[in-house]
């Protein structure tokens, strides 16, 4: 059975979307910006693949002769969150955007919260995830209260000191929230972030654990499944789908640890999807505006690159994108409004060829059906464009 790797690259945008004025965006491009702030990246592989071929990029030049085919999209979805740009890749377009709460959550809310796990929260705004446990962190080890927060994405986070709130107390609170968030308060993700340390020298877990809504409706991936194709989810994918269309699902540490895993799976799985989420890029280093951080993580991807690539068969497919931007360069710590690259290579497929600019993440979903010998409703198939005659 054919086998497709979708790797997704979180947050890694190439330019702003026409729309990004709207969302406080104008001027973002996540890849481009991180390029020319740190003079230059270093991403041989990428670079021929046809990662310069898509835009501009310090470091990067176009290939004479990419391997892959190249191009990128535009989201159709309104937001620019992670559910909605997974959602979309995976072929649902959203009408509505996930509420968002830049003042908080309601005071109405928060209570009902409150009288269902039992006790009070520290918090409620908007606010930068390690910035908020250094100035609440102290309070939150004396009293024992959850800390609750919120970005300029649909999210209800809690923290809470893994020594004060074990992690299957946390898990259990952050899922009354998700059954709690409905309506027009149903936020795209209930986030656990668990911490450690002390006052001064509080570090994030890698605990952290994502509550999605369910998907309105049928994915790439619950027709893959239909059809007896295994979806194999790396990283926080299945947290992104609350497991709908997932065959088996396989945590992962970072974008090491998610390397490691997508390798393994090529060196074990014989058919099938592996979509897989590098997370670093956005936790680590977009949110909390380090660009440098940003480079270094993307050149050591690019190193990992050949590993991979070897591994595919001839039949096989590589399709590396992202989800939306999340700039370091800028003021803002959120995600931004921006199109996403698009790489899509083969050894039976054809290189070179530029894909243009695409109007859907959903695509991706339609080409991924093409592939496997099915249609998908959503999306426009690029497959004629890329597959042998």
């Amino acid at each position: 059975m054919k086998r497709v790797a979708l790797v997704v690259l979180d947050s890694v945008g190439v330019g702003e979307l026409p729309d990004a004025g709207k969302y406080g965006d104008t001027g973002s491009n996540t890849l481009c910006n991180i390029a020319r702030s740190v003079g230059g990246l270093r991403l041989p592989n990428l670079a021929g693949l046809g990662l310069g071929n898509i835009i501009h990029i310090a470091g990067v030049p176009p290939a004479k002769k990419p391997a892959a085919s190249f191009g990128r999209m535009a989201e159709l979805s309104p937001g620019k969150d992670t559910t909605t740009g997974h959602w979309e890749l995976s072929g649902l377009i959203l009408e509505r955007p996930f509420p968002v709460y830049p003042d908080g959550f309601p005071p109405e809310l928060i209570r009902a919260y409150e009288e269902r796990i039992g006790r009070k929260v520290l918090g409620n705004k908007v606010a930068s995830g390690t910035a908020i446990i250094e100035e609440l962190g102290e309070q939150h080890m004396a009293t024992g209260l959850p800390i609750v927060y919120t970005s300029a994405d649909s999210v209800f986070q809690i923290a809470a000191h893994e020594e004060i709130i074990p992690l299957e107390e946390l898990y259990r609170i952050c899922r009354i929230a998700r059954e709690l968030l409905t309506g027009e308060h149903a936020v795209g993700r209930v986030i656990a972030r668990p911490f450690t340390g002390g006052p001064g020298n509080f570090k994030r877990t890698m605990n952290r654990h994502d509550f999605s809504l369910k998907p309105p409706g049928q994915t790439v991936l619950n027709l893959l499944k239909n059809n007896g194709i295994p979806v194999i989810a790396i990283g926080k994918i299945r947290d992104i789908f609350d497991g709908e269309g997932i065959t088996d699902s396989i945590p992962t540490k970072g974008n090491t640890d998610g390397m490691e895993q997508i390798i393994n799976m090529l060196k074990s799985v014989t058919g099938g999807l592996i979509f897989a989420n590098l997370v670093d890029f956005d936790m680590l280093y977009g949110h909390r505006n380090n660009p440098r951080g940003y480079a270094e993580a993307l050149e050591e991807l690019d190193l990992r690159l050949p590993e991979l690539l070897k591994l595919l068969r001839e039949e096989d497919v590589l399709i590396i994108t992202a989800d939306h931007g999340c700039d370091p360069t800028t003021p803002s710590t959120d995600h931004s409004r921006e199109y996403v690259p698009l790489l899509v290579y083969g050894k039976t497929l054809r290189g070179g060829i530029d894909l243009g600019v695409r109007e859907t993440f959903a695509d991706v979903a339609a080409t991924i059906a093409d592939s496997f010998g099915l249609k998908y409703s959503a999306g426009t198939s690029f497959w004629p464009q890329i597959s042998a005659p």
